[in-house]
């Protein structure tokens, strides 16, 4: 069935059509960045981040995506991500999450859009319930009660929830309002220099506190340096992200066991 919303028309597809390159007009592919669990002393999650084929950033590829193409593009990075995620092993760490960016104006039905993902899912041999996505603060999303119908089907198909960037962007505490996810992911312009500034201090303090009430897990972006983990780390801050840690790695895993 064929449904027009805003005037596009909207065609579900699945996990092999994901995979057909010409339907896109351009090719891309995904780095890798380890999220770690510094009680444990392993990745919690590896964040799948776009590239190009040929060494763009993020920013170019998404340059390239408009409203003829944003949907086939956020369903065709989900299927990217699970099947490179696969390849490389991510399924053999224990209890280690694939973290994907989602565009939220990009689904339509989230009963629907998620279709491709479990599909691939399945063909790829990845548990789906060690797929994390994330949707980021900075994605100004135009219905607040469309995002939680998003994140509330999510959970039903037992997906884990994340918010990216929070601290920064359009919503803020608004949207923890609104929906509870699993992971809070906090803003690197909250965390830089946190160690020395006490404004950043009380205001990730808060985070946390409230995080911890609702049971929510947090993971802080952009550590780099040793001073900041260890602030974080003293507030209860396990999970932890940045250039400390490891760059991104281009259709690799950094940080993870070598496979024999």
């Amino acid at each position: 069935m064929t449904v027009t919303i805003f005037a596009q028309p909207f065609e579900p597809v699945g996990c092999q059509s994901c995979r057909d390159k010409t339907q896109l007009p351009f090719d891309f592919t995904m780095a890798f960045q380890p999220i770690m669990d510094l009680e444990l002393n392993r990745p919690f999650a590896y964040e799948a981040l776009v590239r190009g084929v040929d060494g763009e950033s993020a920013g170019t590829v998404l340059s390239w995506v408009d409203d003829t193409n944003r949907y086939r593009f956020d369903q065709a990075c989900r299927v990217k991500a699970i099947e490179l995620a696969s390849r490389l092993g991510l399924a053999s760490l224990p209890d280690c999450r694939l973290s994907i960016n989602f565009l939220p104006n990009a689904v339509y039905r989230a009963e629907t859009c998620i279709r491709a993902t479990m599909e691939a899912a399945e063909e790829f041999d990845f548990p789906h319930n060690r797929i994390m996505f994330e949707v980021t603060e900075g994605e100004q999303v135009t219905s607040g009660a469309h995002l939680k119908s998003i994140f509330n089907e999510y959970r039903r198909q037992g997906l884990i929830t994340a918010i990216d960037d929070f601290g920064a962007g359009y919503a803020g505490l608004n949207m923890l309002v609104q929906f509870q996810p699993h992971v809070l992911k906090i803003d690197m312009e909250l965390i830089r220099n946190i160690d020395q500034d006490p404004v950043r201090q009380a205001i990730v303090c808060g985070i946390v506190l409230v995080c911890q009430r609702l049971s929510i897990d947090i993971v802080a972006e952009g550590i780099e340096t040793p001073a900041e983990s260890a602030y974080l780390r003293s507030l209860g801050v396990r999970y932890q992200q940045g250039y400390l840690f490891a760059k991104p790695g281009w259709e690799s895993l950094p940080l993870a066991p070598r496979r024999a």
